[in-house]
């Protein structure tokens, strides 16, 4: 004969309980379970330039405060806007992450007649990662042979040679082609400008000597400046960077028509909209605590990075005032995307 179960009281009781807490607790739960698998921060330029440095300083620290692996992944190409596009399209699930940049998200909406995302709409802000100076530098031997050693010395030489120099950028609308289109615009100077994908790949051709001027973000350029490969005419941010002092700005230097010439970067992380404000604020929060350790102020300022960690709404304000400011760069300078 089969007996089967009969539940007493005392189990009745004890399921509904469990199921009551499941029901409680679920929603709550699930949200607590990110991140269950890695994370990628999408860098929209190739290794080795500002972007690509800044995403590697923070995914270790990521990794530790989470307990999941943070990882870089370089989707170079168009200024920065297939990687924006790859991350505008991603789940909004807290797994894919954009190290934006003043080109992605402050300057390719003005400068770009159709971006394949919005900038404003398809992203919600994380956190401002850092701000850096660009540099405006030649390679040191072609500086030398042409009796180039200050921006004065640059636009007399410019001016009476059109065209005969060359500007490396690493890509069109990224703030260092920006820079230089501002420069050119300023001075009534023309340079061929080169775009490449990414500071990397215009770093070697300028340490090989085949482009001539670039104003890159200064961490990417730190080393090859340092090593005396590269020289540095001066700091396109409104006053000297502290990790090269001796540098005068571009406005110090540049005489009148340069008073007021100013085109410094900053990068942040993005995710695309609709990511839940609770992931959102965990990042942020870990990024501001790693970011205010000793040890990464040190490791940023020696790049000539200023680290930042600002709350998703700074953030955001950062870039509606970004898109106000580059709109009339490019109007004013005439840039176009070659």
């Amino acid at each position: 004969m089969t007996h089967l179960f009969q539940p007493t009281r005392r189990s009745a009781l004890a399921a509904v309980a469990a199921a009551s807490i499941v029901a409680v607790a679920g929603p709550a739960a699930a949200q607590g379970t990110w991140p269950n698998k890695p994370v990628r921060i999408v860098v929209p330029f190739a290794a080795g330039g500002t972007t690509d440095i800044l995403a590697r300083a923070i995914a270790p620290e990521l990794s530790k405060a989470f307990g999941q692996q943070f990882i870089v992944d370089n989707k170079p190409g168009a200024g920065g806007n297939l990687g924006a596009e790859i991350v505008a399209h991603a789940p909004n699930d807290g797994y894919t992450l954009l190290m934006g940049t003043v080109g992605t998200h402050g300057i390719n909406r003005a400068l770009y007649p159709k971006l394949p995302y919005d900038p404003i709409k398809d992203f919600v802000p994380v956190t401002l990662v850092a701000a850096v100076p660009n540099v405006m530098e030649m390679n040191a031997e072609k500086a030398k042979a042409l009796n180039i050693n200050n921006v004065a010395d640059f636009i007399k030489y410019a001016k009476a040679n059109p065209g005969k120099l060359n500007m490396a950028s690493s890509g069109s609308g990224t703030s260092i082609h920006l820079a230089g289109e501002l420069f050119k615009s300023m001075t009534g100077t023309y340079m061929i400008h080169i775009p490449y994908r990414g500071s990397g790949p215009a770093l070697m051709d300028m340490v090989g000597g085949s482009a001539d001027v670039m104003f890159d973000n200064l961490p990417s350029s730190m080393q090859q400046i340092k090593g005396g490969k590269l020289k540095a005419l001066a700091v396109t941010s409104a006053t000297r960077s502290s990790a090269l002092p001796d540098v005068p700005t571009v406005e110090e230097v540049g005489g009148p028509a340069l008073k007021g010439y100013e085109a410094s970067s900053w990068f942040g992380l993005l995710a695309p909209a609709g990511t839940s404000p609770d992931t959102v604020n965990r990042i942020q929060q870990e990024v501001s605590k790693s970011l205010a350790t000793p040890a990464m102020k040190e490791k940023m300022q020696l790049q000539g990075a200023i680290p930042s960690g600002s709350t998703p709404a700074q953030f955001t304000k950062l870039i509606d005032d970004e898109h106000k400011k580059w709109a009339r760069v490019v109007k004013d300078s005439g840039a176009k995307v070659d």
